[in-house]
């Protein structure tokens, strides 16, 4: 007869381990996620702040004026689009894709590529803008 509680009760107490080690699991997964969205946002924001911040630069600077710029691209990057005086990412993350803007004070055009790792930017002053081109 004890035997039988005694197994019982170890079935309880395992099941109740088990339980906690998968839902400590699952809440590590779930931050872990949101921590490397976090810096892959991070990272885009300072590719986008130095292509913004060095168009400004040289359309100030007048029409021959010129700069190149390295920066890194983060993986998960679908698509680079500059249109007027934006540059605007599509980026996936792993609640689904997101779309951001980033603003420039001068009028920006020309076309950047997505593929992600190290990217060197050309920037030219015309008359008009900046042209950006990788």
């Amino acid at each position: 007869m004890k035997r039988g509680q005694i197994s019982v009760e170890y079935l309880i107490v395992i099941g109740f381990v088990v339980f906690m080690v998968l839902t400590i699991l699952g809440v590590a997964f779930v931050y872990s996620s949101s921590l490397k969205d976090s810096i892959k946002f991070y990272q885009l924001d300072g590719y986008a702040n130095k292509i913004i911040s060095g168009s400004e630069s040289v359309f100030f600077a007048g029409e021959p004026s010129r700069v190149t710029i390295t920066a890194y691209l983060p993986t998960g990057v679908k698509n680079i689009e500059v249109i007027e005086n934006s540059i605007v990412v599509t980026i996936s993350t792993s609640s689904g894709e997101t779309k951001t803007s980033y603003l420039s004070d001068v009028p920006i055009s020309g076309m950047l590529g997505s593929s992600d790792g190290v990217k060197v930017v050309h920037i030219v002053a015309v008359v008009d803008g900046v042209v950006l081109s990788d």
